[in-house]
């Protein structure tokens, strides 16, 4: 990760020298790597420029780090989290994969193989020496696909089945094994709150629960049902109770999780960008990384590449647009192969380009490149609905006019400031006419356009804004300020 940009305008939060302040150390608890998360590097930076410690514990994957140490100051220390090494005992698992494979031997008519692995144990891994437990890409596999006993199909069910709370359970271990303790726990998301709070309890430090989504209307606890869903809101309950706070992202949220947490409404941090400063002229970012003709205008989603994120939207509208104009996806996510093979593909190859996320300290260097932010996404649930997404204010802050989402969390920020334009976000006519009257502005139209975005960041949603609310709230939960 590279240092803070220059044109990135320093916080305006209160300092050293207006409030007396108290080195203190914070713990941000994530469930993901902490490369790309900003609303947490927002956090660090501040705290980091007040005098503060501040630890991310992250999760380890192949090809990171156990620990390292981020430009600005803070430390990341990442450990396993894997479902494969949350199983209780392993002797038993080994022999229960031991029957699974001569169930199948002879069911076969053959010898036993070696062609099942079920959560082997590692023994001089890296994983092993940051707390234990096996690589988080041990999983069962099978040699013969299509052709799988019961016997492997009942214990693969269990696994899902099991899949969060063995995950949690390898996580907690493994973070109460890495020596990391500090003065306040912040736990990021429905997967980094219990980590936090084993933590906070056993230095009986208080500890916030950061919910950035309306977690049951989510990706795959949407789609539970039944005595899975009843579990997890169960279990989301208990977490938010045992919070000393709980804070979200924006006021439907908070309304929401009030009712269904039966917590105290939680405090809006919305996850506004710091003021910025634009480079004029723009740089070219874009047109030099993929060798883009000089004209060529960009239109821009960056963020998740996640199923109804309206990525499949966005490349439709694209092929009723004239030449001229490239898409670019920059992220990561379980769409990434999909996508990179359909921009391969007729009619998307040479007009849809796929790039790596950026760290946060260069994103909106990134952004303020683009002519246009897309982020049509799709009303398949509750939480899409409500939200109101970094990407939004991202490019907001970059100067960058939007084409959005109508929906409720979005539509009032959009109408409100005139950052862009909002559409039907499963018609992609639409969604190409709005690209096209944005991109087709004259160019004193545009260049006003982006005064517009950036005035409405600077003067109401910025994160200077919204860190002051965290620092008060930081400074209330362990009687020392921030």
């Amino acid at each position: 990760m590279t240092e803070v940009p220059d044109r990135a305008i320093e916080p305006s939060a209160p300092t050293a020298a207006t409030q007396r302040i108290v080195p203190q150390h914070l713990v941000l608890v994530l469930p993901a790597t902490g490369e790309f998360d900003s609303r947490s590097y927002r956090i660090a930076r501040v705290l980091i420029s007040r005098g503060h410690r501040v630890t991310m514990l992250a999760r380890w994957k192949a090809g990171l780090a156990f620990e390292e140490d981020d430009p600005i100051g803070y430390r990341i220390v990442r450990v396993v989290a894997s479902t494969a090494d949350g199983m209780p005992l392993s002797r038993v698992r080994q022999l229960a994969g031991r029957f699974v494979r001569r169930l199948h031997a002879a069911a076969a008519g053959g010898r036993p193989t070696q062609s099942t692995v079920v959560a082997p144990s590692v023994s001089s891994s890296p994983a092993v020496r940051r707390g234990g437990g096996a690589e988080a890409s041990s999983r069962p596999t099978t040699a013969a696909a299509g052709h799988s006993s019961l016997p492997r199909r009942a214990w693969s069910a269990v696994i899902r089945g099991l899949a969060i709370p063995l995950t949690l359970r390898s996580h907690v271990r493994n973070a109460r094994a890495s020596g990391v303790s500090g003065d306040l726990y912040h736990g990021m998301a429905y997967m980094g709150i219990p980590i936090a709070l084993d933590l906070g309890r056993r230095d009986r430090v208080p500890v916030v629960y950061d919910a950035r989504d309306i977690y049951l209307e989510a990706r795959n606890l949407a789609r539970s049902r039944g005595v899975v869903r009843w579990l997890a809101a169960r279990a989301e309950r208990g977490w938010a109770a045992r919070s000393s706070r709980v804070i979200t992202v924006n006021d439907a949220y908070a309304d929401v999780m009030s009712e269904r947490l039966r917590v105290e409404r939680p405090l809006v941090i919305m996850n506004c960008s710091y003021r910025y400063e634009p480079a004029e002229p723009r740089e070219r970012r874009f047109h030099d990384r993929l060798g883009l003709a000089a004209a060529e205008r960009v239109v821009l989603y960056h963020g998740g590449l996640f199923p109804d994120r309206g990525i499949e939207q966005l490349m439709e509208a694209m092929t009723a647009l004239p030449p001229g104009i490239s898409l670019v996806l920059m992220g990561y996510g379980v769409l990434e192969p999909v996508l990179r093979r359909k921009a391969a593909e007729a009619p998307n190859a040479g007009r849809v380009h796929l790039m790596d996320a950026v760290p946060p300290a260069e994103l909106l260097d990134w952004v303020a490149c683009a002519d246009v932010a897309a982020m049509p996404i799709q009303a398949s649930t509750l939480n899409h609905r409500l939200t109101t997404p970094n990407k939004l204010f991202e490019a907001m802050a970059a100067g960058v006019p939007s084409v959005v989402s109508d929906l409720p969390g979005m539509a009032t920020i959009v109408r409100e400031t005139g950052c862009g334009v909002l559409v039907d976000p499963a018609d992609a006519g639409a969604i190409g006419r709005a690209i096209a009257s944005i991109v087709e502005l004259p160019a004193a139209d545009w260049d006003a356009w982006r005064r517009r975005c950036l005035a409405a960041a600077h003067e109401r949603y910025s994160w200077e804004t919204q860190v002051a609310r965290l620092l008060e709230e930081y400074t209330r939960l362990t009687g020392q300020p921030w």
